[in-house]
């Protein structure tokens, strides 16, 4: 695979009947940031600021970047690494899905993407190359006593699975710390956060991606705090053999989840919360809606 462009700085914001709209790429997908004020400046500099975070994690925690953690982890050949505080915090967070998973959930298992393909054409990699790489995966053969972990050479992390919506998070921190009586919705693709209600509306009105027709949505969900996070194969899946393959992959056995749903999506008090859940749901299969029931959240399971 090769290196991705480094993203974009481009910032645009333009006004629309309720609020500013501001737009930048971040993490390989485009963000906004909804501003419910009636100053142009000063959604552009919270835009701005929410833009400036993303980017700061994205550089930080990205495989790629060779100034980042997760590149130098990567690159430590058996030897280990002393993480800083945030690291840690983000790391504990895997190794805590790890273990609520049983497994399914595993920031090493991103050398998959070294077999499966999900673009037009592709299709399922041969078996034996997935038995290959299983080798390489497994959290439990790291050692992580924090601050310090020490992966196993020829090992890597790939904090992809929870990296945008902890920058969501993060962003609408920013944005509640800087202007607590402005409005914002950050939504970072697809993913989102809102940092409280709006004053005539009550609250935001946010659709869920239909996962059968992109760019249209399957149903409507007012939100006045909290986030929603949304795990599905609607943009990256293949089909073979009468089969659909999505890309969430179980990390024990290197395939997706038989029976999982199309798409999942939660609602919980922040975006790192409601995307742990959607995901992990995805990872259940048939089981998905009882897992999600018994978590007492809201959510939408669409098949």
């Amino acid at each position: 695979m090769s290196k991705p462009e480094l993203p974009s700085r481009e910032l645009t914001l333009h006004r629309s009947a309720r609020h500013w709209d501001g737009h930048f790429t971040a993490m390989a997908n485009p963000c906004e940031v909804l501003c419910q004020c009636d100053d142009a400046a000063t959604a552009r500099e919270m835009t701005r600021r929410a833009a400036g975070e993303a980017w700061r994690i994205e550089s930080k925690f990205s495989r790629y970047r060779p100034e980042g953690v997760v590149f130098a982890i990567n690159n430590a050949g058996g030897r280990g690494t002393v993480l800083d505080e945030e690291s840690t915090r983000l790391i504990a967070y895997g190794d805590e899905l790890w273990r609520l998973s049983e497994g399914r959930f595993d920031i090493t298992s991103g050398v998959l993407r070294r077999a499966w393909r999900f673009e037009p054409g592709a299709i399922p990699p041969d078996p034996a190359r997935v038995g290959e790489l299983l080798q390489s995966i497994g959290w439990s053969k790291a050692h992580w006593h924090p601050p310090n972990l020490t992966l196993p050479a020829g090992m890597e992390i790939d904090l992809g699975g929870i990296g945008k919506e902890y920058a969501v998070d993060r962003a609408v921190e920013m944005l509640n710390t800087g202007w607590p009586q402005i409005p914002a919705l950050v939504n970072f693709g697809g993913d989102l956060r809102v940092s409280g209600p709006v004053p005539r509306e009550g609250a935001w009105n946010v659709g869920i991606e239909s996962p059968v027709a992109a760019e249209q949505a399957a149903r409507a969900v007012q939100l006045s705090a909290g986030a929603l996070a949304t795990s599905g194969d609607a943009r990256r899946h293949i089909w073979a053999n009468g089969r659909r393959y999505g890309h969430i992959l179980d990390a024990r056995t290197g395939w997706p989840t038989p029976g999982a749903p199309r798409s999942v999506t939660v609602a919980a008090a922040t975006c790192s919360l409601a995307g742990t859940f959607s995901t992990l749901a995805m990872l259940l299969g048939t089981d998905a809606e009882a897992f999600l029931a018994s978590q007492n959240v809201r959510y939408w399971c669409l098949r």
